[in-house]
């Protein structure tokens, strides 16, 4: 059986396409980089405590203040964490975490993926800690130390989390090719300013980091790039062209990882590759296309 229906699209301004440098949105939050042994307890105050190993000590880092996302507005910052990472002894002069007792229960929330510890709090919000490289280099070039950095990152909400809505199909009948959204309450993610790079300039917009599987670039999961979604719309598009004297990206699969609205968790999806080009299947999707972007004028159909 065929999936959801999928369509050609092209991707028509340059900016949409590619962020060469990580986001700087305020999101799930980023607590540290390349972390082990790593520990999520909750108290029923609603105060979280995240301790992990990382750069030679063990860390813990308290966690409060801050859950779910505001829609994208240019009146106020997105929500954010107040973190201490004196371990309490900055804030309430004393070492918390000796004394930290966690009534988190275990986890029932959504699926999500990245996972290192998640659990329920007793008001029943849900609070997760995930793990994932997001600042790898474009086009599956070999990764520095710096880039090839795992996050760790931090989240907090109730009731639904963001959806990301990917298709994938063809561009000119050759090049795999991905376009959708990213929604939050059935609003769209973006942001209202970014850098020539596509780097967000406020705390709502999101880049979405797409990897290839089994490429040109080498075996395993590589890198393609990282793209902004659109202002007002939070769609996206998105095709595997070649790029300099990178070859085509075309992979065996595809998988997008996306940064939750404020504090909520990051978002991740993943598909097989479509297979020999089937122009009738393609052509049966032109009237789905004009529907998800109907006011999108950066994604095209041709």
């Amino acid at each position: 059986m065929r999936s959801r229906p999928i369509l050609r699209v092209v991707l028509v301004v340059a900016l949409a396409v590619c962020a060469a440098l990580p986001a700087t949105a305020a999101a799930s939050e980023v607590i540290e980089r390349n972390a082990s042994n790593v520990q999520l307890q909750v108290a029923k105050d609603g105060q979280a405590l995240l301790s992990y190993n990382s750069r030679g000590k063990r860390w813990n880092v308290l966690a409060w203040g801050a859950v779910n996302a505001i829609q994208p507005t240019t009146a106020r910052k997105q929500v954010e964490f107040k973190l201490d990472y004196s371990g309490g002894y900055g804030t309430y002069k004393r070492a918390v975490w000796k004394t930290f007792k966690n009534a988190c229960r275990p986890y029932d929330g959504p699926p999500l993926h990245w996972v290192v510890s998640a659990c329920k709090a007793p008001d029943g919000s849900y609070w997760a800690v995930q793990r994932w490289q997001r600042m790898l280099a474009n086009y599956g070039v070999a990764p520095t130390a710096k880039q090839s950095v795992w996050e760790l990152r931090l989240s907090h909400w109730q009731g639904l989390v963001a959806v990301l809505d990917l298709h994938l199909n063809w561009a000119y009948k050759k090049f795999h090719h991905v376009f959708g959204s990213f929604t939050y309450l059935g609003m769209p993610v973006h942001g209202f300013a970014s850098t020539s790079t596509g780097n967000p300039l406020d705390t709502f917009g999101r880049n979405l980091y797409l990897d290839t599987f089994n490429s040109a670039y080498g075996s395993s999961w590589k890198r393609e790039n990282s793209f902004l979604t659109h202002k007002g719309t939070g769609s996206f598009c998105y095709g595997f062209y070649r790029h300099g004297s990178r070859p085509e990206g075309n992979g065996e699969r595809y998988r997008a990882t996306i940064i939750g609205p404020g504090v909520t968790p990051d978002i991740y999806w993943e598909a097989e590759a479509l297979s020999t080009y089937d122009l009738a299947f393609d052509l049966e999707q032109h009237a789905f296309q004009k529907t998800f972007y109907v006011e999108d004028g950066l994604c095209k159909a041709v």
